[in-house]
């Protein structure tokens, strides 16, 4: 944490952190005034601003999601498609391969969570798309040339040599909607799975004698795993006991937001189901969560207010170490010379006041 720094910016990049003194008089200056952090990075983000990237697999329905997480200080996500048809998931990385090339502010890849998943831990997709993955599919997972790619999936069902087989190929594999064994999500992490999507959300809770994907989750130092903390998915002590088995390093606050961060809607349609949104949560008429009703900043705060976190710890697991986790923390997650100019100016109540992505305001 530093202070009476100027942060010098030229072509979207981070020259240097001088003194505010030190400045020359030829430099155009802006003075802001709060706490400025990295922008904040979200690598699970189904939906924003009343588009859900399942419907509307479109540049634009990926750009309306990018600017509506933006206001919340998210400057790089992966907009997340889940389980559907095989022809749909090809539109999204179609559409997710000219979102690349257009450079649409704040979009950094996909990530595809489904349709390779557990039935026993399906959650919310829909069981007509889960199904086993053949090759059509694997061409589609590596098609991007361009940005990230994510790939969530059930280790137990999709088997070693496809994991292995993504991997190499770049994408990065993640183990979630999985009922798998302790000892098969390990020998998945020896073949390249990455880390967790959403830990302790759709997979069996650890026990002593069943450890399951929690236990390796927590007993894999080298593996990520995605939170969401907002004190329905997961309780505060739960998250408090797995910071304690693995620390925060490894630890990346996630939204898993769905179509209405950003807006005044009081539900949505998801596969011909109406999810609705009530006192902080978005429920199937069943009660099943539906994804969050969650905002990056709103994650920040929380994990400082409900978790007892130092807020510099909170910083880095909503920027740098999802930037690690991305292989991308070369260029983002820090304020340092040579990074790339994405911030985010917080006010003293951790609200987001203003945002850049390469250097431009919003």
């Amino acid at each position: 944490m530093l202070d009476g720094r100027a942060v010098v910016i030229e072509n979207g990049r981070i020259l240097g952190l001088p003194p505010a003194q030190d400045l020359g008089a030829g430099i155009e200056q802006r003075r802001v005034e709060g706490l400025l952090a990295p922008g904040f990075i979200d690598v699970q983000v189904n939906g924003g601003g009343g588009v859900l990237y399942n419907d509307v697999r479109t540049v634009e329905g990926i750009r309306t999601i990018a600017a509506a997480h933006r206001a919340f200080g998210t400057t790089g996500l992966l907009p997340t498609f889940i389980t559907d048809t095989r022809e749909t998931m090809a539109e999204a990385v179609d559409a997710m391969r000219q979102a690349l090339a257009a450079r649409v502010p704040g979009v950094l890849g996909i990530h595809l969570e489904g349709p390779f998943i557990s039935p026993e831990r399906k959650g919310v997709h829909n069981p007509a798309f889960i199904r086993p993955m053949k090759e059509e599919d694997l061409a589609i997972l590596t098609a991007l040339s361009e940005g990230c790619t994510l790939v969530t999936l059930a280790p137990e069902r999709t088997g070693l040599a496809a994991i292995a087989r993504l991997a190499a190929a770049g994408v990065l594999v993640c183990a979630g909607h999985t009922a798998g064994d302790y000892a098969t999500i390990v020998e998945a992490a020896r073949h390249g799975l990455r880390g967790f999507t959403h830990l302790y959300n759709a997979m069996p809770p650890l026990a002593g004698r069943d450890p399951g994907p929690v236990g390796a989750a927590l007993d894999t130092p080298d593996t990520w795993c995605g939170l969401i903390v907002d004190g329905h998915h997961v309780s505060d002590a739960a998250l408090r006991v797995a910071m304690a088995a693995k620390g925060t390093e490894h630890m990346m606050l996630v939204t898993d937001a769905m179509a209405v961060t950003g807006t005044d809607l009081t539900g949505f349609e998801l596969h011909g189901r109406t999810i609705y949104r009530r006192d902080g949560r978005l429920t199937t008429a069943d009660g099943t969560l539906a994804g969050s009703d969650l905002d990056m900043a709103s994650a920040v705060r929380n994990s400082v207010q409900r978790l007892g976190l130092g807020l510099p710890e909170v910083l880095r697991m909503a920027s740098l170490i999802p930037a690690r986790f991305l292989r991308l923390d070369h260029e983002l997650g820090r304020i340092a010379p040579g990074y790339r100019a994405d911030l985010v100016l917080l006010d003293e109540s951790l609200h987001v006041r203003q945002t850049w992505i390469g250097g431009s305001s919003n």
